[in-house]
């Protein structure tokens, strides 16, 4: 009969005990919120722009604070599956552009046959000449798209979903089950996928190719949901998101906050991204958003009854990185205030600019692969719980 297991739950990276067995050593790990932060702004800068110099600045940025600062925990390395979803998306754009763009003067490379359409559908156009300027921009709008998948995808790799759970507000617990689903099923997904790969390898088959991807798809998106549905219900039964006593009238004004906060933001956004918008909507709306959504949090999570054991700290490391992701946003829309050329001319087909203040800006992202805490290894999922 086998004797009791040493089951250590403090994360950290691994070494030898006197008696043979595996030790990990305590090691501190930055707030995921850092992290969250940190991808949101690099996202919102890379949305701003479609100068392929920018966004593959931005692209080598997150990658190469991902190749520095992730653990070996299984979910760290989904961050090669959001690359292959973002050159899907170019792909799918360049696709998209060659049947269905509209078709402007250029450099015609070749023709397609074209289908008259009716006159209701004026301005689309199916196949007829393809250009190369219609080419490059449909590519730049795709590594748009892409670039942005990449820095949600960075963050996921960055931070256990385990652990940016525990760091949610009280509020949100009320969701607690869709939450949690939403936020661990790519990391699951990438579990699951390792684990379908080796089981694959074992019965001597290949694990490369289409066919093998075809073969992989379901019983990975089933285990994964699986896998997120059972951690939601877990969570559930311990107590997750359970209610205090709160009378009507606070939770109407809760309400009533809540969605005057989220149509701010969504005005507020909507100016930042467009530059024909009056000034009065693009700063004004956004802080008047976060700070309607700031109390309907604080009051909602005053009606939820919620223990934390270990709260994540918030220091130095955490700051630099946040801040880090910020001010590559704020480089970005500075210059695009001053006069800068962030969209990429193809219309005439034209060389991209190179933009030294959103350039610097994007490189001060590369601080957190100096100043983030070094990653822990050997850092089982099955180490981290949600509490």
């Amino acid at each position: 009969m086998t004797g009791p297991v040493d089951t250590v739950v403090s994360v950290g990276s691994v070494g030898a005990r006197p008696d043979g067995r595996r030790r990990i050593a305590s090691r501190r790990m930055l707030h995921p919120g850092a992290w969250w932060i940190w991808a949101t702004a690099l996202a919102a800068a890379a949305l701003r722009t479609t100068n392929p110099l920018l966004l593959g600045l931005i692209l080598a940025v997150v990658a190469h604070v991902v190749m520095a600062r992730r653990t070996d925990a299984p979910w760290s390395r989904s961050f090669g599956g959001f690359l292959r979803i973002g050159v899907f998306v170019i792909l799918v754009r360049v696709v998209f552009q060659m049947l269905f763009g509209v078709r402007i003067d250029g450099t015609t490379l070749f023709s397609i046959p074209s289908v008259t359409l009716p006159s209701w559908a004026a301005g689309v156009s199916l196949g007829g000449p393809v250009t190369l300027e219609a080419l490059i921009g449909a590519a730049c709008q795709g590594l748009r798209l892409a670039v942005v998948i990449a820095c949600f995808g960075a963050a996921s790799s960055l931070c256990s979903p385990y652990r940016m759970l525990r760091a949610l507000p009280s509020a949100l617990y009320e969701a607690g089950v869709a939450i949690t689903v939403a936020l661990t099923f790519a990391p699951q997904a990438a579990i699951v996928s390792r684990q379908v790969r080796e089981a694959r390898r074992l019965r001597g088959r290949t694990d490369r190719g289409p066919a093998a991807w075809l073969g992989s798809a379901m019983p990975v998106l089933e285990g994964a949901l699986e896998r997120s549905v059972a951690l939601a219900a877990s969570m559930d039964a311990r107590g997750y998101g359970r209610r205090g006593v709160t009378s009507r009238r606070l939770r109407r004004a809760i309400s009533a906050t809540l969605l005057l906060g989220l149509c701010a933001i969504a005005v507020g956004a909507y100016g930042l991204l467009d530059d024909t918008v009056p000034a009065m909507l693009r700063l004004p709306p956004l802080m008047l958003g976060a700070a309607a959504l700031t109390a309907a949090l604080v009051l909602s999570g005053r009606r939820l009854e919620r223990t934390r054991y270990r709260a994540d700290p918030w220091s130095t490391p955490e700051w630099i990185v946040a801040s880090s992701g910020v001010v590559a946003l704020i480089t970005m829309i500075v210059a695009g205030r001053n006069g800068a050329a962030l969209e990429f001319s193809v219309y005439p087909l034209a060389a991209p600019s190179f933009l030294a203040l959103p350039t610097v800006g994007i490189l001060l992202a590369l601080l957190p692969a100096q100043f983030a805490p070094r990653p822990a290894l050997a850092a089982p999922a099955e180490f981290e719980v949600a509490a």
